[in-house]
């Protein structure tokens, strides 16, 4: 415990903020320690550029994690599906938080569920990972993409722009707006990014184990097994958090199944795969071996292909 709050570093989004809020108040509660958030803007917030056309991975991060390397801020928290799969140099991930609700939402004008949605109908998302199944599902849509925070884009909807935007549900609830999600996917039907719907709570390194060793009291030990596994087959397929990849692992009675599946973005080819083992407490190395291994398999099938041609013809944007 100590006497100076200890500085949370968050994007300022209200989504942000509110999630980032939430793992302070888990942190005081479970330590004792005093938190206070420092609100940063990331590139990723303030461009207008498709995020594709930024190079897809980091853009949300990257002030963040300047501001760790300084010593502007303490700690960092981030969702985890922005959070690029390659190891950042003297920076850790000290604590995965137990993740909420992973699956994607529909907010429809007039209450429609998704297939009640005419044809031709305008769905607004900048996700190439959801356009590629949803186009799978209904290649009869129009897909366009969207920027902006939830509100931003749940305001298109409300005006007319477009007539349905596909956002994740975990934010939703983040920000108070489940009342506007009018269908929830199943995995069965769309499998969310790898990550999504968890927090990641990041430090350097070197504080890890020392000052900041308490962060571990959030950390989740199901929940980081689940999304490592998940980000270990975009890491194989050498995927960015821009790319049409979903993947979805969840504990179950000792097991870690996970789903995964690559979709080009016109829907028309997919490559989907799933695999089970046993979890213990080798939780981490096990979670990491399915994924590759997984991975590897829908590489034997063309998935790196689907991504590497979505990676040259996309002209959508991320998630939020």
């Amino acid at each position: 415990m100590t006497d100076r709050p200890a500085r949370l570093g968050t994007r300022r989004s209200p989504m942000a903020t509110s999630q980032s809020q939430h793992v302070a108040d888990a942190v005081t509660a479970r330590t004792g320690t005093k938190v206070e958030l420092e609100l940063i803007t990331s590139y990723g917030d303030v461009t207008q550029a498709q995020l594709t056309q930024l190079g897809g991975t980091g853009v949300f991060v990257n002030s963040l994690r300047e501001q760790l390397a300084s010593g502007g801020i303490d700690f960092a928290v981030h969702s985890l599906k922005d959070l690029p799969t390659a190891p950042a140099e003297g920076l850790t991930v000290v604590a995965v938080y137990e993740r909420d609700d992973p699956r994607d939402a529909l907010c429809a004008r007039d209450g429609r569920t998704f297939a009640d949605l005419p044809s031709g109908s305008v769905l607004g998302t900048g996700s190439p990972r959801r356009v590629a199944q949803l186009a799978a599902l209904r290649p009869d849509l129009r897909f366009v993409p969207i920027r902006g925070n939830a509100g931003t884009r749940l305001g298109k909807v409300a005006q007319g722009e477009v007539d349905a935007v596909v956002l994740a549900y975990a934010g939703l609830a983040r920000v108070g707006r489940l009342d506007d999600v009018t269908e929830v996917f199943e995995p069965e039907r769309m499998l969310p990014a790898p990550g999504q719907g968890a927090l990641a709570v990041e430090c350097l390194t070197s504080r890890a184990e020392g000052d900041l060793a308490y962060l571990s009291a959030v950390d989740h030990a199901a929940t980081r097994a689940e999304v490592t596994a998940e980000r270990t087959v975009l890491a194989e397929l050498e995927a960015g958090c821009a790319a049409p990849v979903g993947a979805y692992a969840e504990v179950l009675d000792g097991r870690l199944r996970l789903r995964a599946a690559v979709v080009a973005p016109d829907g028309t080819q997919a490559v989907r795969r799933e695999r089970s083992v046993p979890i213990d407490g080798g939780a981490a190395g096990a979670a990491s071996s399915l994924g590759r291994e997984l991975a590897r398999e829908m590489i034997g099938e063309g998935a790196d292909r689907i991504v590497a041609e979505a990676a040259e013809d996309s002209t959508t944007s991320s998630e939020d």
